[in-house]
Formats: structure tokens, C-alpha cells, sequence
């Protein structure tokens, strides 16, 4: 969707991408092992009114597994592609999907990992990093997501009212996607990183390059985050200003990295709350609704 794709988020070696097996081929039930324990504030989102349930996206080395939810009645919904925290498509990401459907929108979340490692299993963060998020190439999970986008608008969704939004390193690839795809409406970042180390497969921070923005963001940041520096997220949004974008970063004072995570004892509900009803609101303003 992007012809500088390849400058961006690095070319894809030469033959393409991996085509070895995928390592995750099907979604696994419940919460991931590295995200417990799991906190008795968990929200379940019922599927009354609702089609949702798993799914594949193809993509042109075989189909990602994912999941999906929209309502029951209608076609031509809104899209928003939801990006998935460091533990997977587990099921607090499958809730998120439920609430936006529960709101009128096709939402789709995909396991851009799939190819390298099954994060349900995967028992600490650190291994999680080493092992599978600093393996996946930035231009192939901008990539997949052209393919999600795809199949969203093949399967009941809009083509024309698309928007993203992600959590923790789904975050940082919110702020990435937003310069990629020229057909978003908005996008809304939560808690995502924005000044991160470049290397050969993922060559550039979001704070490099927040001045190429395509669509209006939403960032939503915790004033107590210890892995976030809020003068980075403020220096991105000062970059993207600059440059003509539109961007508004919040800042929830007392709020932790995680506060929207419901199953995690780092949730605050009043906060998540609030950072929910203004990321619907800012899809609707800028024609995600």
C-alpha cells in the first residue's frame, strides 16, 4: 500500500520474506502463561449480537491465524486492526475486539509472530524479546497488516473507514503503521514505545520518523510508565506537529505501563475507562464510525 515501504521499515531479503512453516497455525484459548497471574477484574465481553470467532489471513506466504469480531447485523462496518501486546492474541486481546464490535466495528486482531514463536507459552518477557519480538521484521508486520486490512474489507468491512490501534509493542507498531498506510483514518497508540533501538530488521524508532505520519494519532501514556519516557512520546508528537500532522498525546498522571490490561494488576479501571470512550471518539471525529 506504501511504495516506501522498503526505505522505512527495511527491503525484505532477497526472495521475499521466510516461507519456512509457520510456528503458531491456530490461536490458543485463554490468557498467555508470561501475562499471570490473572487479576479477578477481568472483563469478559459476552458475543450476544455479534459474529466473532477465529480466522486466517492470507497472506503470500501462507495464512496468519486471528481473530475477529463484528455485529451480527449489517455489512460494510468500520475496521479497526487491533496490534497485539508482547504475550499474543491471547484472550484479553479477542476482548478488545468483542468491545469495538459491541461499538459497531469490524475489529480484527492477527498473530504477526506466528511465523517465529507461540507466545501463549512463552513463560518470561525476557525470552519473549530475545527469542521472537526482536526477530520480526518491521516491513513484514507492516506487511501483514496490509493483508489484514485486506482481508477485513473482503470480509463485511469498510475499505475506505480503517483505523488501528495497539498496546505496549503493539503501540510502537500503531505509531509505525500510521506512516505506512495512506488509506488510515486514525490510529490509537496505547502505552506504545516510541524511541526504540534500530537494527537491521526494524531500521527505524517511531520517533524517527513521526514526521511521515498519514493519519491522525492518539497517543494514551501512563505518567508512572518506568519503561517510557514521556519526554520521548512528546518529543515524536513535537516532530509530527512540525511536519503539519495531527497528533494528541494523553498523559494519565498516576497510571502504570499495561492500565488498560484489565487482567493484569497494573489496570486502572477509572483511567482505561476514560482512554477508551476518547479512542472512540477520536475514531468518530476523524470518519471511523
Amino acid at each position: 500500500m506504501d511504495t516506501d515501504a522498503p526505505e522505512l521499515y527495511g527491503a525484505p531479503p532477497l526472495g521475499g520474506w521466510s516461507r519456512r512453516g509457520f510456528v503458531v497455525t491456530s490461536l490458543a484459548t485463554g490468557f498467555a502463561l508470561a501475562a499471570g497471574p490473572i487479576s479477578a477484574q477481568t472483563i469478559t465481553t459476552d458475543t450476544n449480537g455479534l459474529v466473532a470467532g477465529d480466522t486466517k489471513i492470507p497472506t503470500s506466504e501462507g495464512d496468519l491465524p486471528a481473530y475477529y469480531a463484528r455485529p451480527a447485523k449489517g455489512s460494510n462496518f468500520p475496521v479497526v486492526i487491533v496490534i497485539e501486546e508482547i504475550f499474543g492474541v491471547h484472550e484479553h486481546i479477542a476482548d478488545i475486539c468483542r468491545r469495538l464490535a459491541k461499538a459497531g466495528y469490524l475489529a480484527v486482531a492477527t498473530e504477526y509472530y506466528a511465523r517465529i514463536g507461540d507466545l501463549s507459552k512463552m513463560t518470561d518477557m525476557p525470552t519473549i524479546f530475545k527469542e521472537v519480538i526482536n526477530k520480526t521484521p518491521d516491513g513484514q508486520m507492516m506487511s501483514d497488516m496490509d493483508s489484514t486490512a485486506a482481508w477485513a474489507a473482503k470480509n463485511q468491512g469498510s475499505a475506505t473507514k480503517l483505523a488501528v490501534t495497539g498496546f505496549c509493542r503493539g503501540g510502537r507498531q500503531t505509531w509505525l503503521y500510521a506512516t505506512h498506510n495512506p488509506k488510515l483514518k486514525a490510529a490509537a497508540a496505547w502505552y506504545g514505545p516510541v524511541n526504540t533501538p534500530d537494527t537491521d530488521i526494524q531500521p527505524h524508532s517511531p520517533l524517527e520518523i513521526a514526521d511521515q505520519l498519514k493519519c491522525p494519532l492518539l497517543g494514551q501514556y501512563g505518567g508512572q510508565d518506568s519503561s517510557i519516557k514521556v519526554d520521548d512520546v512528546k518529543a515524536a508528537a513535537a516532530k509530527a506537529k512540525a511536519a503539519g500532522k495531527t497528533v494528541e498525546i494523553v498523559v494519565y498522571p498516576d497510571a502504570p505501563h499495561g492500565f488498560n490490561a484489565d487482567y493484569r494488576l497494573s489496570y486502572r479501571a477509572t483511567d482505561a475507562i476514560t482512554a477508551w470512550n476518547r479512542m472512540l471518539a477520536w475514531f468518530k471525529t476523524y470518519g471511523v464510525a
